[in-house]
């Protein structure tokens, strides 16, 4: 087919060619993962060489020289043959370093490089996404602030309830988000190195190479997780570092995922009231057959994917509770797919929620109910003006039997003062002050220097 490349061949996951930034997708991508591995073996000769193993400078300069020249091409011929993806990469790093090629990987096992690589893509996902959350949360403090007096009629079990306004409204959102990036935030300062252990965790293979020397191992773990940013490695590991640690990671993002569904959720649902609209382009098409649509259509992807995010989590679940002693590789295949996908669908759903909460439109004037049922006569009336709405079809004429009625006679030169709607709210905009200053002011504080990035989103 004329104009068609390999691309349109074969399946392309949405999240990345259609949904997630570039700075997540090349988070996960095999550019990032085999350089970061080849940067794990130099680490591990670095170290290895200052503790008194004999490894030359001119070894570790020549991995260095060659820490992105990476042959992918060969690689996967490599793997192809040997069925295995870390001795494939090693037989290729080693194949443009051949004066190191004795010392790559020395000592170590496949999970020296899979497990730390892991570990630090998560690490480097959480401060892509950690960024992007305290921006929805500037922007939506923002349209709380705004709208703080604002009233609005309440909801309990979608239906009409007490008043409240539209920034206290927002708060509740806002205080759910704030929970949500306490955690992102503690699972990133949770994490910590795989580090150095050798086959089934017990660092045999260097104990060997150091000759019993247990201070050299254990500073050998020390120095490496170091280089690679890390303040702690795991004391005790098997293969691998506790899939539960992947439990940890996803739980928080599904936990995420949560807080957007529900406040798209209620996005759309005001949408329908006309109260709330988010930003709509002026050649955006509602719908093919009805011009007059303002489709949500923003919210409607953060809950689709929103959904996807939550479900993510049940893998790590699962994974972490088949693994058997010191490790089994059937986790192998299924961590290859939730943990990117988890943070990329992260990734696309705060994106399109900061583009939501920069264009938020408000329409002062519609849902507002100005009623109390403290009074039999107002029960009775609200009930026969709502007979009319419901089965008529007509206009609420609440106000008009009220006026009509001898009973309300004393308080007619009251009734606008009576049901101006600013005497239902409660403290709703002093809530609001509040919880914008001692809440979220001091949560945005580390990253203001992040705040000026706007999202255009392509639909």
């Amino acid at each position: 087919m004329e104009g068609s490349g390999d691309e349109f061949l074969k399946y392309r996951s949405p999240l990345v060619s259609r949904y997630a930034s570039k700075e997540m997708a090349f988070n996960f991508s095999d550019r990032k993962k085999f350089t970061i591995w080849r940067t794990l073996w130099i680490y591990l000769a670095k170290s290895e060489k200052e503790l008194g193993l004999p490894i030359t400078d001119a070894q570790v300069s020549e991995m260095e020289a060659h820490v992105e020249d990476i042959d992918f091409a060969m690689a996967a011929e490599e793997e192809r043959k040997l069925r295995h993806d870390v001795m494939a990469h090693v037989h290729t790093f080693a194949n443009c370093c051949p004066t190191a090629a004795p010392i790559i990987h020395l000592g170590a096992t496949s999970c020296y490089v899979g497990d730390n690589t892991d570990l630090i893509m998560l690490r480097d996902g959480f401060d892509i996404l950690l960024p992007k959350l305290a921006r929805v949360i500037d922007r939506l403090a923002n349209f709380a602030d705004k709208y703080a007096d604002l009233p609005t009629l309440g909801f309990t079990h979608y239906q009409p309830a007490q008043l409240t306004t539209v920034g206290k409204r927002a708060c509740l959102w806002l205080q759910d988000l704030l929970m949500d990036i306490r955690n992102l935030q503690r699972a990133r300062e949770d994490l910590r190195f795989r580090g150095v252990k050798g086959t089934t965790g017990t660092q045999a293979s260097f104990l060997q190479l150091f000759q019993g020397d247990h201070d050299k191992v254990e500073q050998l773990d020390k120095m490496v997780t170091e280089m690679a940013g890390f303040k702690k490695s795991y004391l005790v590991t098997g293969q691998t570092y506790s899939r539960k640690v992947d439990i940890d990671s996803l739980s928080v993002l599904a936990s995420l995922g949560a807080t957007v569904h529900k406040i798209c959720t209620d996005i759309r649902l005001l949408a329908n009231l006309k109260e709330i609209e988010e930003p709509f382009e002026k050649e955006q098409i509602g719908s093919s057959a009805m011009p007059y649509k303002r489709n949500p259509m923003r919210a409607e992807r953060c809950c689709s994917l929103a959904r996807h995010l939550v479900a993510l989590v049940s893998d790590p679940l699962q994974t972490a509770s088949v693994q058997w002693l010191e490790r089994t590789l059937d986790d192998s295949a299924n961590r290859r797919i939730s943990l990117p996908e988890s943070f990329l669908t992260a990734d696309i759903i705060l994106s399109t929620l900061q583009n939501i909460t920069e264009g938020l439109v408000v329409y002062p004037k519609v849902g507002l109910l100005y009623t109390q049922d403290c009074h039999e006569k107002i029960r009775v009336l609200s009930q026969q003006a709502a007979a009319v709405v419901k089965q008529e079809g007509g206009d609420n004429d609440l106000l008009a039997r009220v006026q009509a009625d001898p009973y309300f006679t004393p308080i007619l030169n009251q009734l606008d003062d009576l049901l101006d709607p600013k005497t239902f709210i409660g403290r709703a905009p002093q809530q609001v002050a509040r919880f914008l200053t001692e809440e979220v002011k001091p949560v945005l504080e580390p990253y203001k220097s992040k705040m000026d990035v706007k999202i255009e989103l392509e639909l």
